[in-house]
C-alpha cells in the first residue's frame, strides 16, 4: 500500500494513537465513515438524476 510496509503502517498507528489518545480516534472514525456515506448518497443521486434524464425525451416545440 503505497510503498509502505507493515513495519512503517504500524509506527505511523502507533504516533496517531499518542497524538489523539484512544478515545479521540473512534470520534474521529465514525465522522469519517458519516462523511463518506454522505458521499456515495450524494454520488447516488446524480447517478439516478442522470438516468432519469436519459429515460424522459425532450419535448420539442411544434
Amino acid at each position: 500500500m503505497f510503498g509502505l510496509g507493515f513495519q512503517e503502517i504500524l509506527v505511523i498507528a502507533l504516533i496517531v494513537l499518542l497524538l489523539w489518545g484512544g478515545k479521540k480516534i473512534p470520534e474521529l472514525m465514525h465522522g469519517l465513515g458519516k462523511g463518506v456515506k454522505s458521499f456515495k448518497d450524494g454520488m447516488n443521486e446524480v447517478t439516478n438524476f442522470e438516468e432519469e434524464k436519459k429515460e424522459v425525451p425532450e419535448k420539442k416545440d411544434e
